[in-house]
């Protein structure tokens, strides 16, 4: 007996001495649950350090002399639909650390001890918290699971663990808790074998692709202690530093799928880009009357659902990669960086891995998708497909995909020219904001600039505001112009308050359902406000007849065009 006490004591001063000399060891760490101990959790009155693990005598079959049973339960387990791996129930290393993690068994309850060992303050299981994952693992990084070469591959955003050579443990190809945490070294908390500073810990198996210049992995920005604190779980201070778990949390996820920080999507984003991070205020354009409403449909939208969309939905994630966003600017129609590295539809209706062009992503919703919205406006040629409207063999359309097909248009200001390309959202984005994108806005629909369209209205500057930051609202509107084309837009838009939808559809008309004839200069009639001509033979068009020069045929504020020349 003597013995056995002095080898126990000799064992605690070589513990000590080691962590005094090499720095932290179990004995001045969380897992020391002896009277001891450092922790919130201890024993009344027990002395060993190691027996609430370990035991020389009467252990387990386990390695490495355990002494603890096994739980001996069916846990529910990690599963995604992005996931490549198989994660089993618990095994190894694992399922030892689950003795006490999963809060089944009692801490004290040891294999070499007939009587549990007692704890103070009334506890016996693993309190409820943080260590505490409960035999629901669904929300808990996976584990159990084979990682090897034929894994990295499939995923093809993880290392091959044949180059993994730092302190990330795999046992026997299987990834275990050990592979993360070092249960008796807790120099980076919680017992983790590299420092998640800077996602460390992570990239040491992931490898997502366009991370090295991604702005959540760049950005210092840091929280300006308006509302809730986003890093509440980390004890980092900036954006680059958090890295990963900006968004994510490898247990006690909210979002089990893909451990997310909140169960909702939108929640993850706007945690940080509700001004208290990011500069700009997302989640205010959000608010506004007109939105991509991210909080309709929740838990939609998958990672690899197919092209175009087929269930109407948008959540961030459908226009921001957060992965591969960077601040890099462009010009159009190429993508932006902050829209970099998403799927989208070409101009043929084909779905395309990663846009290059910012049109490309708004046709994923808004041009062949089944529950795509509807035109606002009634036309006579309707067309709610904005890949058809914007194509390049129309008779006419703005300039999204190319320049437009009108080689003079004596009303565009600078820097806009007959050549000029335009974005969708040089048009539709937030107002009064300096956000980028259509996030939200006061104009419908979800425009950045006011466009009236009910008739009679007044002409001012803010009228028509929209079309104003192209053509010259003094050439339109006034006397100004030499042009007598512009004077025509004059007698109509300021004198007989015909808002400029009336004859102009916005987007374009599709080379199946209108011809250069009737559809030059984006004319599509507003069905509402403009009726077929009066007479023998009633007529609802617009015939061009050159440079400058057309007929229309139709009815509108009480007079008969049959035609009406200019």
């Amino acid at each position: 007996m003597k013995m056995i006490k002095l080898c126990k004591y000799i064992y605690i001063f070589l513990l000590l001495t080691y962590s005094l000399t090499y720095g932290q060891t179990v004995v001045n760490s969380a897992h020391n649950l002896s009277v001891s101990g450092p922790g919130s959790i201890s024993a009344s009155s027990e002395t060993e350090i190691c027996i609430f693990c370990h035991t020389p005598h009467n252990s387990s079959p386990r390695t490495p002399l355990w002494n603890r049973d096994d739980p001996g339960v069916t846990y529910t387990l990690y599963s995604s639909s992005t996931i490549q791996a198989e994660p089993g129930q618990p095994d190894g290393a694992s399922i030892l650390c689950l003795s006490c993690h999963d809060g089944t068994i009692a801490l004290g309850s040891v294999l070499s001890r007939t009587e549990a060992i007692d704890f103070s303050a009334g506890i016996s299981m693993m309190p409820a918290g943080r260590s505490n994952l409960s035999t629901d693992l669904s929300d808990d990084h996976p584990i159990s699971f084979i990682y090897n070469s034929g894994l990295a591959a499939s995923d093809g955003e993880l290392k091959d663990p044949a180059s993994i050579s730092g302190p990330i443990h795999l046992e026997n190809e299987r990834l275990q808790c050990t592979a993360c945490h070092d249960p008796h070294k807790n120099d980076y908390q919680p017992f983790l074998r590299v420092t998640n500073q800077y996602s460390d810990l992570c990239l040491e198996c992931h490898q997502k692709d366009g991370w090295e210049n991604a702005s959540h992995k760049l950005s210092a920005a840091t929280w300006n202690g308006s509302g809730t604190n986003p890093w509440s779980h980390t004890s980092f201070s900036t954006v680059n530093e958090n890295g990963c778990e900006n968004c994510h949390r490898p247990h006690s996820a909210n979002g089990n799928q893909r451990l997310t920080n909140y169960l909702f999507e939108q929640d993850n984003c706007l945690d940080c880009h509700n001004g208290a991070v990011a500069e700009k205020n997302i989640l205010a354009d959000l608010g506004k009357v007109w939105k991509h409403n991210l909080w309709a449909t929740d838990q939609v939208h998958e990672p690899g659902e197919s092209l175009p969309v087929q269930n109407k939905h948008v959540e961030c994630i459908d226009c921001h990669n957060p992965h591969k966003a960077t601040d890099q600017t462009a010009t159009a129609p190429y993508a932006s960086g902050k829209i970099s590295g998403v799927p989208g539809i070409d101009s043929d209706g084909n779905p395309v891995n990663t846009i290059q062009y910012e049109y490309e992503l708004c046709y994923k919703c808004h041009a062949d998708s089944p529950d795509k919205p509807e035109s606002g406006i009634s036309r006579d040629i309707m067309q709610s497909n904005t890949r058809l409207e914007y194509d390049l063999s129309n008779p006419s359309f703005h300039p999204v995909e190319g320049p437009g097909t009108n080689s003079d248009v004596p009303s565009l200001i600078s820097p806009y020219t007959k050549s000029s390309v335009i974005y969708c959202s040089d048009c539709h984005a937030s107002n009064n904001s300096d956000a980028d994108g259509p996030h939200g806005s006061a104009n419908y629909p979800l425009l950045k600039y006011n466009y009236e369209t009910t008739d009679y209205t007044t002409v001012t500057y803010q009228a028509y505001e929209l079309c104003f930051q192209c053509h010259d609202y003094n050439l339109i509107v006034t006397n100004e112009s030499t042009s007598h084309a512009e004077r025509v837009h004059k007698k109509h838009i300021d004198d007989a308050r015909t808002p400029c939808s009336v004859c102009h559809d916005a987007h374009g008309i599709n080379s199946d359902q209108g011809n250069s004839t009737n559809n030059s200069h984006l004319i599509n009639f507003d069905t509402n406000v403009v009726r077929p001509s009066m007479g023998a033979s009633a007529r609802l068009e617009f015939v061009d007849n050159g440079n400058f020069t057309g007929a229309c045929y139709l009815y509108c504020h009480n007079r008969n065009h049959n035609p009406r020349s200019y």
